[in-house]
This record gives structure tokens, C-alpha cells and sequence, in this order.
């Protein structure tokens, strides 16, 4: 895929996913959340290259600095992530991030383990996480999965579940349900 297309395809995603997004001009210039993909896209290519690696831990501090989002340079994230509000999100190095993913404000996708291994999450495909989730460890979270606000995540969420509380448990979404997580990851029942 070209370049081009993937940066198309983010700026897709915010229209398509923001309703308060008028047209792909306004998401390219204020969207702090489509700069900060832009820019871990750079630098990600730039880590894959080990004497490139300072550059492009440098490039991810600037993008810190000016869009309150953190994302490791190693991080792998796939196609039309879209960031919602994204100031105070934290991405961990060894976080591996599917397509279709929507990610409010607060999200950390964080380690709990000084080791260098894998130690980070893995987000599925069609995923939702909500604002201020804490998702720790490597664990998945499975294709079109929803964690809700303020969760803290440290077991694997199974496909098709939704995840909440501290510690967060999950629940199988109602199979009579929309496919989308971004439709029905909320259970009034649950709110109580």
C-alpha cells in the first residue's frame, strides 16, 4: 500500500468515525490525533532501522510535545486507527494495535514488566477503548471488543466481549447485537 493511500485512509477514518468532523482539510490541519498517527508512521519506519533509532525517538518526543499523545516509535498500528480527544494516551513499545481501532482520550497501553520481552497489549480488530482505560500487559483485547471508561484490563478479553471495572471483567456482547463495538459496547444494565 502506498503511502499516500495509508494517510488517505487515516484521514477517512476521523470523517467516517467523528460526526463533528466537516471535511478531510479540517481533519488534516487540527486533528491532533491524525498528526500523532502521521507522525509514529515516520517514526516507525525509521525504527525499523537499528542506527535510525535515535532519530526516530526524537521525532516521537516532538509529536508528545505537540499532541499531548505518546507513542513509542516501536509500536506497530495498523490501518485507520482513529484517536478521539487524545491527550494524556500512552502507547508502549511493544503494543501491537489492529485495524478499525477507536481510541478516546486517557488510554494507556501500558507494561507491567521491566523485561525486554514482549510486554505490552495487543488490540484486535474493530476494537473501542474507552476514555481513561488502562489496559496492562501482554494481553489481547479481541477482535471487536469494547473496554469501557476507566477500566483497568490485565486478562485477555475474548472476541466479541466488552470489558469494564477495576479490575475490568468482561462479558460476551449480546449476539443479537450491531457487529460495531463503537455501537453497542454500552449496557445500561451495567451502568447501575
Amino acid at each position: 500500500m502506498s503511502i499516500l493511500k495509508l494517510l488517505k485512509e487515516d484521514l477517512q477514518a476521523a470523517k467516517t468515525q467523528d460526526p463533528a468532523a466537516s471535511n478531510l482539510v479540517e481533519v488534516a490541519l487540527v486533528y491532533s490525533g491524525v498528526h500523532a498517527i502521521w507522525s509514529h508512521r515516520l517514526a516507525h519506519a525509521l525504527w525499523q532501522r537499528p542506527h535510525l533509532r535515535g532519530l526516530a525517538r526524537v521525532i516521537s518526543q516532538v509529536s508528545k510535545t505537540l499532541t499531548g499523545i505518546e507513542i513509542h516509535p516501536g509500536a506497530t498500528i495498523g490501518r485507520r486507527l482513529f484517536i478521539d480527544h487524545g491527550t494524556g494516551i500512552v502507547v508502549g513499545e511493544t503494543a501491537e494495535i489492529g485495524d478499525d481501532v477507536l481510541m478516546y482520550q486517557g488510554v494507556t497501553l501500558g507494561g507491567r514488566a521491566l523485561s525486554k520481552t514482549k510486554r505490552h497489549p495487543t488490540i484486535g480488530d474493530h476494537v473501542m477503548l474507552g476514555a481513561g482505560a488502562k489496559i496492562l500487559g501482554p494481553i489481547t483485547i479481541g477482535n471487536d471488543s469494547a473496554v469501557g471508561a476507566n477500566a483497568v484490563v490485565v486478562r485477555d478479553v475474548p472476541p466479541r466481549s466488552v470489558a469494564i471495572g477495576i479490575p475490568a471483567t468482561s462479558r460476551r456482547k449480546d449476539p443479537e447485537a450491531a457487529a460495531d463495538p463503537r455501537t453497542d459496547f454500552i449496557d445500561p444494565a451495567l451502568l447501575i
